[in-house]
C-alpha cells in the first residue's frame, strides 16, 4: 500500500468517531429544543399512555412472584392483579402497549431474575405478531432505563427513529430524569393498580361492524418470540399462552384465526378465550378490542380455572 492510499485510511479512520459524535451531539441539541411534532424521527415522551413508567419502576421493586403476566395492553388492561391476588397469587403484570416479542425479550432480561416467577401467563394477540414492534420501543425507550439490552433490541429492529430515542435516552438518563420523573396514578379515565394493572374507568362500548380481513404475520416475531419460550423453558417456569377476547365482531373479520391457533397449540398450553367465553360487545367491551372492568372479572375468573387446571 503507497503512501497515498495510507494517508487515505488515516483520514477515514479520523473521520468516522468524528461522524458519531457529531450525530449523537445534534440528535441530543435536536431532542432538546425541538418540539415533539417536529421531529419525526425522535420520539421521547415520558409518561405516555398505559402507565408504563410506573409499572416498570414498581416491576423494579417488586421480586419472588407466583405469576407474571406478559403481552401488550389485553395483559395489562386484561389481567387484574387484584383478582389473582384474591385467589392466592402473588403477582405482576409486566404487559405494555404494543408490547412485541422484541420488548418481552428486553424486560425479561431487566427483571426476570428478580421477579422469578413459577408460572407465566404469556398474553398472544395476533396483531402482535404482525407489526414491527417500533411504537412499543419507543415507549419503554423513554420510561424505562437504557443498557445493553435496549441497545440489542434497537440493532435487531434496525430503525432511525429507535437508534434515536435510545441516544437520546441515553443522555436523559446521565441527567436522571427517569429517577426523578412522577407520574400520577390517575390519568384521564385510567387508574394505575400496584402490581401493573390499569383499570379503566367503566364504559361501554357500541357494537360494530369491520371488512373482511386476514392477519398478516411477521415471521421475525415468531422467531423472537420461540426465544422468549425457550428461555422461560430453561428455567423451569410453566407457561400458558392466553388470547385474550375481543369483541366478536373483530375477531370474526378475520379468515385465518384457526391458522394462528394451530400456530400457538404447537408451542404448548394455549387457550383462545374468543372461543371459550360468551361475551356481548357492548356490555363487556370498552373499545373494540379492550375488555371493560365487567368484561375483566369473567375472563380473569376464567383464566383462575385454567391455571388451577393445568399445573
Amino acid at each position: 500500500m503507497d503512501g497515498q492510499h495510507k494517508q487515505f485510511l488515516k483520514k477515514i479512520v479520523w473521520f468516522i468517531p468524528l461522524v458519531v459524535a457529531v450525530y449523537f451531539t445534534m440528535t441530543i441539541v435536536f431532542g432538546e429544543w425541538v418540539g415533539q411534532d417536529y421531529r419525526k424521527n425522535l420520539t421521547y415522551i415520558k409518561g405516555s399512555s398505559g402507565h408504563v413508567n410506573t409499572r416498570l419502576k414498581d416491576a423494579g421493586r417488586s421480586e419472588g412472584v407466583d405469576l407474571l403476566f406478559l403481552g401488550s395492553s389485553h395483559a395489562y388492561r386484561g389481567f387484574d392483579t387484584r383478582i389473582f391476588q384474591r385467589n392466592g397469587w402473588k403477582c405482576f403484570n409486566l404487559g405494555s402497549s404494543s408490547q412485541t416479542a422484541f420488548q418481552t425479550d428486553l424486560l425479561l432480561s431487566r427483571y426476570l431474575d428478580k421477579l422469578s416467577p413459577k408460572v407465566v401467563v404469556f398474553e398472544v394477540y395476533p396483531e402482535m405478531f404482525c407489526v414491527d414492534g417500533i411504537e412499543s420501543s419507543l415507549d419503554i425507550l423513554a420510561n424505562d432505563e437504557t443498557d445493553l439490552g435496549a441497545v440489542k433490541m434497537a440493532m435487531e429492529q434496525n430503525n432511525i427513529r429507535v437508534y434515536n430515542t435510545l441516544i437520546y435516552g441515553f443522555y436523559a438518563d446521565i441527567l436522571g430524569r427517569n429517577k426523578v420523573f412522577k407520574e400520577p396514578s390517575v390519568k384521564g379515565e385510567d387508574t394505575y393498580i400496584s402490581g401493573g394493572y390499569v383499570q379503566k374507568k367503566l364504559k361501554y362500548f357500541r357494537k360494530e361492524e369491520y371488512p373482511a380481513n386476514e392477519w398478516e404475520f411477521n415471521e421475525e416475531q415468531f422467531k423472537e418470540f420461540e426465544k422468549i419460550l425457550s428461555t422461560l423453558e430453561k428455567r423451569k417456569i410453566r407457561i400458558i399462552l392466553v388470547q385474550a377476547p375481543i369483541t366478536r365482531a373483530l375477531y370474526t373479520s378475520y379468515s385465518n384465526n384457526q391458522e394462528f391457533d394451530r400456530c400457538m397449540a404447537e408451542y404448548g398450553a394455549y387457550f383462545n378465550f374468543n372461543n371459550k367465553l360468551t361475551l356481548d360487545d357492548s356490555l363487556h367491551f370498552y373499545d373494540r378490542h379492550h375488555l371493560n372492568q365487567k368484561g375483566v372479572e369473567i375472563f380473569n375468573n376464567a383464566v383462575l380455572e385454567i391455571i388451577k387446571q393445568h399445573p
